[in-house]
This record gives C-alpha cells, structure tokens and sequence, in this order.
C-alpha cells in the first residue's frame, strides 16, 4: 500500500477488528509496520470496530493504550462502548467514526462530532449529494470508500452470516454468505439469472471516475477496501 503510493493504511491488531479470521498483525509486526509507514511520511490507523461485550472492554482499551504508546495515529471504532472505553484508556488518541457505526446524514455526523470523533467514514450507500451535506458541516473529516468489496447489507449492518453460519460480521467473523451460489426458482422451477448462481454478492464497488466529484464535494479521504485480498 505504501509503495503504491497511499498516504495512510489502515490495518488489524489485536482481537476486535472486523476481519478476526485475516492474519493480523502480531504485537512485533505492528510496531515494525508504524516505524516502516512513519519513516515514509504515512499515517496508521488501528481498527477496533467490532461490537463489544462487557467483558472485553478492558482489553480492547489495553490495545488502543497499546496502539497509542507505538505511536498509531487514530483508532477506528464503530461500538460507543468502546468509544468510551478508549477515551479513556488513551485520551489524546484521535478516533475515527468506523463505516461499521453507519453515519450516513447530518445529524449523525453532527452527533459523532459531539462525541469527540474527528473523522467519519461514512456509509457506502450515501449519494454524492448527501456525501457534500456531510463535508459542509465544520469540525468534521470524512472518508469515503472508492474501490473494493461491498457488503450487501446497509454499511455491514449484517445478521445474516450469524443466522446461517453462527458467525457475526459486526463481531468480525463474517461467514461472507452472501458470497455463497444459490439458486433462483418459481413454482419449483429453476430460473436463470444474468449473475449466474451469485445471486446475493454484490460487484465490487469502483468509483475511479467519480474522483474528481467526490474531491469537489469536499472529502477529506478516499480509501480503498484491500484487507482480506492479496497485494
């Protein structure tokens, strides 16, 4: 990501990030990857956005304490315990609005400022009308995904893998069910469908020809969906 040319990288240590069942980063290799960004000028931001249980909170708050003494340079969380939680434990720490807490208007972007949040990701199903709305309020950086895999539930709110395969997405253990081939069929007979058998996968998301609109509107960050695939 570094070498390609992004200006920050955003990636998993620990055990409450969205993407549990990924090779995360061990506590060495995330001190190697802050000394290796930060000598080249590129920001690290920590996720931490899963959904919590009590129990878990003091641990997640250990990492971003962690996180923080190794010099990462935000936390992306979506669950408001946890946002607590790492107030807390790492008060100068910046935090950002993970797309996993679903701000997709104003009034949510105006209530995540009131919180102490400096960043918003917001909700990949937004309009660029509604992405500008969001970029005119003051005191708030936004973010946006512009290329990579889309959930086929609203900004990941997703049950569907615990229903099915007993595995919570917003607990970072999606099953990915969506992803599975199913068959279409009326009245017992199989119909035909110009996705084949992907029937609930979306295409990924490319929005290479939207950029100049997106800057115009006022976004802070584009960034792109790359854990789980390969460089």
């Amino acid at each position: 990501a570094v070498q390609c040319g992004a200006d920050a990288v955003y990636l998993g240590f620990g055990a409450f990030n969205a993407r549990r069942n990924a090779k995360n980063f061990t506590e060495a290799e995330f001190r190697a990857a802050v000394r290796y960004c930060h000598g080249r000028g590129v920001k690290v931001y920590l996720t931490l956005n899963t959904l919590l249980f009590d129990r878990e909170l003091t641990a997640a708050a250990q990492t971003a304490a962690l996180a923080g003494e190794i010099g990462v340079d935000a936390v992306l969380v979506q669950d408001l315990g946890v946002l607590q939680a790492v107030r807390a434990a790492a008060p100068d720490l910046p935090l950002h609005a993970s797309t996993q807490m679903t701000v997709h208007n104003t009034d949510g972007a105006l209530q995540a400022r009131e919180l102490g949040l400096s960043r918003v990701v917001l909700a990949r199903e937004m309009t660029k009308e509604q992405i500008a709305a969001v970029c005119a309020l003051e005191g708030m950086e936004t973010e946006v995904f512009v290329h990579g895999a889309v959930c086929i539930a609203y900004s990941g709110q997703c049950h569907m893998s615990y229903v099915i395969g007993g595995r919570s997405g917003n607990r970072g253990n999606c099953a990915q069910p969506c992803r599975l081939p199913y068959e279409l069929s009326r009245d017992g007979e199989r119909l035909s469908s110009p996705q084949g058998n992907c029937l609930l996968s979306p295409a990924d998301m490319c929005l290479a020809d939207s950029l100049s609109a997106l800057i115009e509107a006022g976004v802070d960050s584009l960034k792109i969906e790359g854990r789980m695939k390969s460089p």
